[in-house]
């Protein structure tokens, strides 16, 4: 099987990455079910990376629908250490306009129907979730952002709700007095399920809306929607491999070791099954 160092989990607009070279399509069973999609392997200069579309080809999965832990467990599964996902939002600040750009370095769990743990009936673990993000990844899109030319804002809060529905106006209000920056759907489990596996993970999130807080303007319909983010993707492409290709050898953020002093299960009472299902996850710290 094809090793990755580097995985991009793409979201509405983004369901390819051009420029791959040696591409390999991978099919992945995973303790969790199979993930949105075959991944695509491929090089991008000297970088191998693994390219997953969140909602799946076609896009037929709904936010709710997705494989979070499938998709994180498969990626893990290829040797990747680091994740940009890309995220379409709705602004919930009059400065975020339609258009541009955002790093995101906190979240807020609106979710409701997602399973947002590796670790249940018969491992407990508590990681430490108070940066999201991580930073230096994070850091690494903002600047190269910034290089492309793009209208980008570094730091925000991402809150996240089920979906499929957007927001209703009361929402909308509440979100915003809760001090949320942009709203979506997508990074979570997403971003928790990659610090339990050790993974860093950063997002690049494309505004597509106000949502709909306005008092005086009309939510906006889905196909500008859908407009506004296709502006973007081009962009958000460039962004991508100017990230892959400087990004450091070594890690030495939290994310690396997530798992260290998180796992709070004697391992003689994990059962060996459950062993042998997280290996990928456990390997540095509980053995068979």
């Amino acid at each position: 099987m094809p090793q990755a160092k580097v995985g991009v989990i793409g979201g509405s607009g983004l369901y390819d990455i051009p420029g791959l070279t040696d591409i390999k399509e991978v099919n992945i069973d995973t303790p969790f079910g199979k993930p949105s999609d075959s991944i695509t392997t491929g090089k991008l200069g000297e970088i191998r990376v693994a390219f997953l579309p969140r909602h799946g080809k076609g896009h037929h999965l709904s936010p709710t629908e997705v494989p979070y832990r499938a998709n994180i467990y498969a990626l893990k599964s290829l040797g990747v250490e680091r994740i940009i996902s890309v995220n379409a939002v709705g602004s919930l600040k009059a400065e975020f306009k339609p258009g541009d750009l955002v790093i995101p370095d906190q979240l807020i769990d609106r979710t409701r129907n997602r399973t947002n743990s590796f670790f249940d009936s018969g491992i407990v673990a508590h990681i430490l979730f108070a940066q999201p993000f991580c930073p230096t990844l994070s850091k690494l899109l903002y600047q190269a952002a910034q290089e492309v030319g793009a209208t980008v804002h570094q730091g925000a809060t991402y809150i996240v709700m089920e979906g499929p529905a957007l927001s209703t106006r009361a929402e909308s209000r509440l979100h915003r007095q809760w001090g949320g920056d942009i709203v979506g759907m997508t990074a979570l489990p997403e971003a928790r399920l990659a610090r339990e596996a050790e993974i860093c993970y950063a997002a690049i999130a494309g505004i597509t809306d106000y949502d709909c807080w306005q008092e005086n303007a009309p939510p906006t319909p889905i196909d500008i929607i859908i407009a506004t983010l296709s502006q973007n993707t081009n962009q958000i492409r460039e962004i991508i491999k100017l990230t892959i290709a400087r990004m450091p050898d070594r890690r030495d953020c939290e994310c690396a070791t997530a798992l260290k002093t998180a796992i709070v299960t004697d391992p003689k009472y994990i059962p060996a099954e459950l062993k042998k299902q997280l290996k990928p996850l456990l390997g540095n710290y509980i053995t068979d």
